[in-house]
């Protein structure tokens, strides 16, 4: 619980400091790429990080886990800039690309599973926890401390999971030698960058850039696929991918990845930037979407046998663009009630909607398949988080660069406005304007992109569940990645 603690918080605490931030480092452009360049990492090394606990077993790699974020989180406090931010921030997701998945295998190893559905409520409980103190305590270090207590504040937390994972934690010797697909990690990498640089660009017409890089991750592409086919242990089973259901299901999960993050990325930056309201109020109003994500979720799981999960699936991701359409009634003038009740029902409608795409993922493969099946799933909310932030971050550029009816806003005078210095610059209301601008552009996207999601949850075919099973911690936790 103390080793997951650190990734929970990352989530709510980071977005919420944020715009303070960057309003210091500069570079606003690079904004997105502070939580992209984390998924990155995060997502390309829970595959290795798994396979790497099955050949030396969990203890090692969860402190070399626990050790890698530590480290981030120490130098991304001493940040100079915004590069060197992404940098630190690369290191943090390393670490916890190890974290999250040993964590969850060590329960696993430790609990039957008529236990482990009580062991990882308790778990579950460090997100819903972590989703309320976090963004709290982001406000208080923003107006208190130094902002590099945001990322320090994880040393002395770090050091007692260590400490516990060392004196109590006991296995066997691992004698397995399970092939490492490290290739594909490296190529996968290397094209979600790729992707990142090519969307980043486009967002500041920079189309020669753009055009480049984007040649370069249909090239990588190309590689990773042909990787993956002769791979022993391919990091994405093709095979597994191809069938219908999970398909959509995992396609409909990258989605609403890439919602999640666009929503807890910029959400808070249009509270405090727009509205002119305290980072704790921003905060506040994400946070109402970690309450309604484990609301739908836990309905969701005691509702499948009456209602039916094809039904629970379909119906509770409704709630998503619903959710989403009243980020479109932002405006200036908007009270943050309605930030705060659009996150509520989106949450509700992307908790409902992935706890039941995972059981139904569960049920329709052997037990031999299980394992890959719900990592596919995983991967795809962890893919989607990585590419929405990116993703979101190039329109918000775009639009910066393309506001209509008003003069160009510098980079300053944002940097101004989110240090809620606007008051002292006579045109406040017109840069209060081009960032509406530009962030209802992302709401536009982030509402197209959750009516893809319900689109593609209707392919689903009926699944009639066989019997009771508990919800596994996955399902429960949005901001693991």
């Amino acid at each position: 619980m103390a080793s997951m603690a650190m990734v929970a918080i990352e989530a709510t605490i980071v977005s919420t400091a944020m715009p303070q931030i960057v309003s210091q480092l500069g570079d606003l452009h690079l904004y997105s790429w502070v939580f992209s360049s984390f998924l990155l990492t995060q997502t390309a090394m829970t595959v290795i990080f798994g396979k790497l606990a099955d050949l030396y077993g969990r203890k090692p790699v969860i402190l070399v886990g626990i050790a890698i974020f530590l480290a981030g989180s120490v130098l991304a406090g001493f940040a100079w800039s915004m590069p060197a931010m992404i940098v630190f921030r690369l290191i943090q997701g390393v670490g916890a690309g190890a974290i999250q998945p040993v964590t969850l295998t060590i329960v696993a190893d430790l609990y039957p599973a008529r236990e482990r559905g009580k062991v990882q409520g308790y778990l579950a409980s460090v997100w819903a926890i972590s989703a309320v103190v976090g963004p709290m305590v982001g406000g208080f270090i923003i107006h208190n401390l130094s902002w590099a207590w945001i990322f320090w504040m994880n040393v002395p937390i770090g050091l007692a999971s260590a400490a516990g994972f060392i004196a109590f934690l006991r296995e066997a010797e691992r004698h397995a030698r399970p092939s490492i697909d490290f290739s594909g990690a490296a190529l996968f990498m290397a094209a979600i960058a790729a992707l990142m640089m090519a969307l980043t660009y486009a967002g500041d017409n920079a189309l020669t850039q753009a055009s480049l890089a984007g040649g370069a991750f249909v090239l990588c592409v190309f590689l990773f696929v042909l990787q993956e086919r002769r791979a022993a242990e391919p990091m994405i089973s093709f095979a597994l991918w191809s069938r219908r259901p999970i398909a959509a299901c995992n396609s409909s999960t990258v989605l609403a990845g890439m919602i999640l993050m666009g929503a807890t990325t910029f959400l808070p930056m249009y509270v405090q930037g727009v509205l002119h309201r305290s980072p704790v109020v921003a905060g506040l109003a994400l946070t109402m979407m970690m309450v309604g994500w484990p609301t739908g979720a836990t309905l969701a799981a005691k509702s499948f046998h009456r209602i039916g999960l094809r039904r629970i699936l379909i119906g509770g991701s409704a709630f998503v663009p619903l959710g989403a359409v009243l980020l479109l009634f932002l405006s200036p003038g908007a009270s943050p009630l309605v930030a705060a009740f659009a996150s509520l029902v989106m949450g509700f409608g992307m908790g409902t909607s992935s706890v039941s795409s995972l059981v139904l993922i569960q049920e329709i493969v052997g037990m031999e398949e299980r394992g890959s099946a719900t990592a596919s799933n995983l991967f795809s909310r962890n893919l989607g988080s990585t590419l929405g932030a990116t993703l979101f971050g190039a329109v918000l550029n775009f639009g910066l660069s393309h506001s209509t009816g008003v003069a160009v806003v510098t980079s300053d005078q944002l940097k101004a406005l989110l240090q809620n210095q606007a008051a002292d610059l006579g045109n406040s209301d017109l840069i209060r304007l081009v960032l509406h601008q530009s962030l209802h552009l992302t709401f536009v996207s982030i509402f197209v992109i959750a009516l893809f999601v319900v689109a593609l949850l209707s392919l689903v075919p009926a699944i009639r569940i066989g019997g009771e099973k508990p919800v596994p911690l996955e399902a429960l936790s949005p901001l693991e990645d």
